[in-house]
């Protein structure tokens, strides 16, 4: 007899062979959202907010002169001089977005994602309300990969498996 055979057939009664069922469906549904679902919703977060760092990572050294004068006139970045922080933001955009969208290092990503994102918020004072928005997604997004992790579907995930499988 099968599981949910067996499981839809419990030895007290019509009520509790109902509510047996229920469960055994609900069961096993919860069951296939952890197994295909949540993976494919981890990565899906992941590739979509590391394409949209990594695109202005390429828009930025496009034209770095441009870039440079942004840094200089526009994004007042504390602390650092505008050269180093258009270095700093552009390798951060183009290196941290590979490690999410690996899941690499997933969580180091997120972190420096989320730091280059409230950096940018503070430091652009003429952001808009919808740019603004932009970046609370964004953050919302990467704070997901934070806590969570970058989930089954990565390299993050997969090396953790083989060193369990090698350390026995």
């Amino acid at each position: 007899m099968s599981n949910l055979a067996s499981a839809c057939n419990p030895p007290f009664g019509r009520l509790a062979r109902s509510g047996s069922c229920a469960l055994s469906f609900a069961s096993r549904g919860i069951a296939l959202i952890e197994r295909w679902l949540t993976p494919a919703f981890d990565l899906a977060i992941r590739l979509y907010v590391a394409s949209v760092f990594f695109k202005s990572g390429l828009t930025k050294i496009q034209d770095w002169g441009s870039t440079v004068a942004l840094f200089q006139y526009e994004y007042h970045v504390p602390v650092l001089p505008p050269e180093l922080a258009a270095f700093m933001g552009a390798a951060g955009e183009l290196g941290l977005p590979v490690l999410l969208a690996f899941g690499l290092a997933g969580r180091f990503g997120a972190a420096g994602l989320s730091v280059m994102n409230v950096v940018a918020v503070i430091s652009y004072a003429d952001i808009s309300d919808l740019g603004r928005q932009d970046h609370v997604l964004w953050g919302a997004l990467l704070l997901v990969t934070l806590l969570h992790g970058p989930g089954r579907w990565s390299l993050d995930h997969w090396f953790r498996a083989r060193w369990a499988s090698i350390r026995g």
